[in-house]
């Protein structure tokens, strides 16, 4: 199974994870890291460390960050950089987490990447575009 750490500015790794406990209950090999305003990218990267020691990477692991180009996404991306089965995905919403969370057995770390892509994708939309997905065509009426 792919093991994951969550990440982002804020408090936005362990909201996540607090939303994913809720709909979906405790899941395995799932850490939550958050990058306060007091913290430094020295702590976020040992916290990684850290996080990494406690997972297992048998199966691959990936990054999850809030925001491309950010501390989290920068000392992810050096972190998996330095050994081969290791992705970072950036710009993660709840759909993504939730569906990869559950999907994750059995996939290559590449293939995990790409089914988050497409899954991060569709799960932003908007209330039109959803609407209009499922509104039944208006029959043309014979005429004039």
């Amino acid at each position: 199974m792919i093991s994951i750490i969550l990440s982002g500015h804020g408090g936005f790794a362990t909201g996540l994870e607090k939303a994913m406990k809720q709909i979906l209950g405790e899941q395995p090999q799932v850490i939550a890291i958050d990058f306060p305003e007091c913290s430094t990218t020295a702590l976020l990267t040992a916290q990684f460390e850290e996080a990494i020691a406690n997972l297992d990477e048998r199966d691959g692991l990936v990054f999850l960050t809030d925001l491309l180009g950010g501390t989290p996404f920068r000392v992810a991306s050096t972190l998996a950089m330095q050994k081969v089965g290791r992705e970072v995905i950036t710009g993660v919403n709840m759909q993504l987490v939730l569906e990869m969370v559950l999907e994750r057995e059995g996939l290559s770390s590449q293939e995990f990447r790409l089914m988050a892509l497409e899954c991060g994708h569709r799960g932003l939309t908007s209330l039109v575009d959803e609407m209009g997905r499922y509104r039944e065509p208006t029959p043309v009426e014979e005429g004039i």
